[in-house]
């Protein structure tokens, strides 16, 4: 589409999934819109795809109660900036991808002073705190949502009209296998993913017990993937003593594209993994206070967004005390060695992704959308 007037876009994406998924976003709204003049809050990939970096998110990631506390100050005059810049660059839409915190505050300035607003990659508003959805739907123009329940969560319980445009996850995988052939991972042993999380905690509650599944499989090599923000000596203390365990940092897409199965922390690397067509566990362990408090806060049937989306229980769910070697290694042994819950889980994934695909590429979807609202 070409327009008379340069039509101006402003996109906001806090963290790394952000960055991709907006700039798969970028490109296609250079298709769209020949024209398109984009300033971005994200990253380098935002910024390769086309877009003007403004700020990096590695200057916005606070993670935790007490990071967040340390770094207000650095937070409002980010959010103080952020308003300085759309007002000085006065975009004709302003496209805020996940990152709620931030995101939903700049939706509700930016309401007040005329902006269309459109939300890429709803808040898990359907998870907890959905008081939120009231705010949001007074000051959001467009949501455009990535799973698909939450347009009927949003009609049924808020009646309020979102669109679901598919899954961006599909794009970004099918985009890593196309441009990927790195198989420096494969060994002579088939591969047992270990996906930890990238937490501090979460790490040091889960990997040991991920670990002690791995002297009952001597025949399969397990590769630990390491988080980009902990350092080798934070793991090294638990990887000491075992001869068939590896790890790999930065390069977990192509660890699942080799793996046989896989043991995953809650969270969006359940996704990836199915998406990749890797049995998995999911496997959750926090302390008793935070399970506690989460169980009553978090109003969700299923903990994996695999179930969630497929509303049934597809992969196996080890959660707090079930958590132990003994089920893992029980469910493991299923995975490797049960043909015929093999061809079921395969079958379900198969599913899982064309309810995901939505016809068409999310990205496009979502461009399309986009175009059009800001031309109507």
């Amino acid at each position: 589409m070409y327009f008379a007037n340069t039509m101006k876009y402003y996109i906001i994406a806090g963290e790394a999934s952000g960055d991709l998924h907006g700039s798969n976003l970028i490109k296609q709204l250079h298709i769209e819109d020949d024209n398109a003049l984009i300033h971005c809050w994200g990253g380098d990939l935002m910024q390769q795809a086309g877009a003007t970096l403004i700020k990096h998110y590695k200057d916005l990631a606070f993670m935790g109660f007490a990071e967040v506390v340390k770094n207000l100050p650095t937070i409002f005059k980010n959010i103080k900036f952020c308003k300085q810049d759309i007002l000085s660059f006065k975009p004709d839409v302003l496209i805020l991808i996940d990152y709620p915190g931030f995101n939903l505050r700049i939706a509700e300035w930016a309401k007040k002073q005329g902006f269309k607003i459109v939300y890429y990659i709803s808040p898990q508003v359907w998870a907890w705190k959905s008081g939120r959805v009231k705010k949001m739907k007074h000051c959001i123009d467009k949501m455009l949502c990535i799973l698909p329940f939450e347009k009927e969560y949003y009609q049924n319980k808020w009646n309020w009209q979102v669109e679901y445009v598919g899954h961006p996850l599909l794009e970004a995988i099918e985009n890593f296998k196309n441009s990927n052939s790195n198989n420096d991972i494969i060994s002579n042993k088939n591969i047992i993913a270990l996906l930890p999380g990238s937490r501090t905690q979460e790490i040091s509650k889960k990997l040991p017990i991920m670990l002690q599944v791995a002297k009952h499989f001597s025949n399969f090599q397990f590769v630990v993937a390491k988080a980009p923000g902990q350092n080798d000596d934070f793991y090294n203390q638990f990887l000491k003593g075992y001869t068939n365990v590896s790890f790999v940092r930065n390069d977990t897409y192509n660890l699942l594209m080799h793996s046989t199965a896989a043991l995953v922390t809650s969270g969006t690397a359940t996704l990836e993994t199915a998406l990749f067509s890797v049995p998995e566990v999911v496997c959750y362990k926090g302390s008793n206070i935070s399970y506690q408090i989460a169980k009553r806060l978090i109003k969700i049937k299923y903990i994996s967004l695999v179930n969630l989306i497929m509303d049934k229980l597809v992969v196996k769910e080890l959660i707090q005390h079930e958590l132990t070697k003994e089920n893992l290694v029980k469910e493991l042994n299923e995975l490797l060695f049960n043909k015929e819950k093999q061809k079921i889980l395969q079958q379900d994934y198969k599913n899982l992704k064309d309810k995901l695909s939505y016809g068409g590429k999310a990205s496009v979807q979502a461009a399309k959308i986009i175009v059009d609202f800001i031309s109507a």
